[in-house]
């Protein structure tokens, strides 16, 4: 068992489309302190851009080509340190990625004499806000990418209950959906986030094209989302257009800008409707949707509109994307919290992973 205060973590994240490795220092007994030695991402984004989504055996593939560059990078950026203990996400997420990852960790474990510790990929995406500083507990932490939206509760590091989560398409694959529809580029989320954003400049053209989608069980009492309707009605709004609206700039625009918002007064409703039920202290975000800057700025607007006593925390955006800093930070916390490590030969990928 590592008993040392300062600690390097080596970090290993492959549980989607990007091969991301990160080094850390972490030190500190009460309040820990990170520092980052490197963090390398190799994005796919290119490669699953012509199927409107990550194809996972496409994914495996590049994992494996990509690890030992990414390693390398990684190592040589932190100026080859001596590494105390191997981080790698082992769930929720695409099976084939997670175990190249995985595997690629228990070798790299057994070559260099050092434990390994296994991530949960969703508690990464809450646990990177500790990057800076530790929030006040309860906290209400909204967990929105391609894969997840999840509304969680902490109680403190470890101690987690789900409270709502999606129940067909989440936020990030409406995103994706909704922009193959209207012939936009993949990642949806981004390149509907900059149409959008243009319907809000004084340049605008200012004969608009009215459009009105639903929030999706934006006023139900429980905290369960659910995006797939969201879709369809942009599909069936697009369909009753004319060949030359669909086509036209300021339709793509307005409907870009409609989604995001209709998609964000959700997200922003339901954590905060949580938050004061729970009597939360702090409202966290973790997750790739959370670097959209818009859903940002209205929950920021949201606290302050109502005089909310919630402490708001948001990473850095290359820190909502995966990344292996988040799997790095999650893996010391894992690690200050347990009794033994696990051994190497147990440690297996789990694509369905439920934080606990």
């Amino acid at each position: 068992m590592i008993t040392k205060n300062k600690l390097t973590i080596l970090a290993i994240e492959t549980s989607c489309d990007d091969t991301c490795i990160a080094v850390i220092k972490a030190s500190g007994k009460k309040k820990p302190n990170f520092e980052i030695l490197s963090n390398i991402v190799s994005s796919q984004v290119e490669i699953h851009k012509k199927w409107g989504g990550v194809y996972p055996t496409l994914a495996k593939r590049e994992h494996q080509k990509n690890l030992p560059t990414v390693l390398k990078k990684a190592l040589d950026k932190a100026k080859k340190p001596k590494v105390d203990l191997i981080a790698v996400t082992i769930g929720p997420g695409l099976d084939p990625c997670l175990w190249i990852g995985v595997n690629f960790a228990k070798e790299l474990s057994q070559l260099l004499n050092v434990p390994i510790t296994p991530v949960n990929h969703i508690e990464s995406h809450i646990l990177v806000n500790f990057i800076d500083k530790l929030p006040t507990f309860p906290a209400i932490a909204l967990v929105v990418s391609g894969g997840h939206t999840q509304l969680i509760l902490v109680r403190s590091t470890g101690k987690y209950k789900i409270l709502g989560e999606t129940r067909d398409d989440a936020a990030g694959e409406c995103f994706d959906k909704v922009a193959r529809i209207l012939g936009l580029d993949y990642p949806g989320g981004p390149a509907i986030a900059v149409e959008a954003k243009e319907t809000r400049s004084p340049s605008a053209n200012r004969e608009r094209i009215s459009v009105k989608l639903p929030r999706p069980m934006i006023n139900q009492k429980n905290y369960d989302f659910s995006f797939s309707g969201l879709k369809t009605a942009v599909l069936y709004n697009f369909k009753n257009q004319t060949p030359k609206t669909r086509k036209s700039k300021q339709y793509i625009k307005e409907m870009c800008s409609e989604t995001q918002q209709a998609i964000i007064d959700v997200l922003i409703s339901k954590t905060v409707k949580a938050a004061k039920a729970y009597q939360a202290k702090s409202i966290i975000l973790g997750g790739g949707v959370t670097a959209n800057q818009e859903l940002r700025k209205q929950f920021r607007r949201r606290i302050q509109k109502e005089k909310l006593s919630f402490k708001f925390q948001v990473p850095s955006s290359k820190l909502c994307t995966d990344n292996a800093v988040m799997t790095a930070v999650a893996g010391y916390f894992r690690w200050k919290k347990m009794k033994k490590l696990e051994k190497r030969q147990d440690i297996k990928a789990v694509a369905n992973l439920r934080i606990t």
